[in-house]
């Protein structure tokens, strides 16, 4: 007899700080004319990683924000 488990979808909020570093990182990266999968590729993220940070639903930690500065070839003070 297996037991059925439920998941409940529980939406979270977006921090202003993460909305406005991700639109950041949108703007620089279309300013390069690449795509979410080259800044994925250069950052040695998943793509789907980066969409998320760009929708501000995922707050990067540092080590993450340095790699999106390199992939961009920008300081960190620019991401910001």
């Amino acid at each position: 007899m297996s037991i059925g488990r439920v998941f409940i979808f529980v939406p979270q909020m977006k921090s202003k700080i993460s909305v406005k570093f991700g639109k950041r990182v949108a703007e620089l990266r279309k300013q390069q004319g690449i795509s979410q999968e080259e800044l994925a590729f250069r950052c040695g993220l998943h793509r789907t990683y980066i969409g998320s940070i760009e929708r501000g639903e995922k707050c990067p930690t540092l080590n993450t924000i340095e790699k999106i500065a390199v992939g961009l070839e920008v300081s960190i003070n620019t991401l910001f």
